[in-house]
């Protein structure tokens, strides 16, 4: 599903960050996501969920051992069933996942992020949620 939402969310510690929420931080508008991905740490392979997305990163659900400033590479499954390759460096994390800025985006990495992000704001834009499932066969 994708959908279009605001965050009140605030850090844990919001005077480490002058009390500004991350929205507050961040240079691209976060939209409200539900995609399958794929992300493999050092030691096995996570099946999880893109739940918000921008320009310049994504939040993934996963309960995955990760450090912040780590680089981590996952594939986002496409409303068109094609995978998106992405890496990106952890800027933060928590007990249900971790905030991901892109690094290095090639031009068709850009143009594919581009038009999901086109999808989603068309389909919140109509309150019809789309939903992108990964079916195995």
């Amino acid at each position: 599903m994708i959908a279009l939402r605001t965050s009140s969310r605030k850090f844990d510690n919001p005077g480490r960050h002058l009390g500004r929420s991350m929205d507050d931080r961040r240079s691209k508008p976060r939209l409200d996501v539900m995609l399958n991905a794929m992300w493999e740490s050092p030691h096995e392979a996570h099946s999880v969920h893109v739940t918000n997305l921008s320009e310049g990163g994504c939040y993934l659900d996963s309960v995955g051992e990760i450090r912040r400033g780590e680089i981590v590479g996952f594939r986002v499954l496409l409303p068109d069933q094609d995978w998106l390759y992405l890496e990106g460096e952890v800027r933060h994390h928590g007990l249900s996942g971790f905030g991901i800025q892109f690094v290095d985006l090639n031009e068709e990495q850009k143009e594919k992020l581009e038009w999901l992000l086109r999808l989603a704001r068309e389909q919140g834009s109509q309150n019809t949620p789309m939903s992108v499932d990964l079916v195995e066969e």
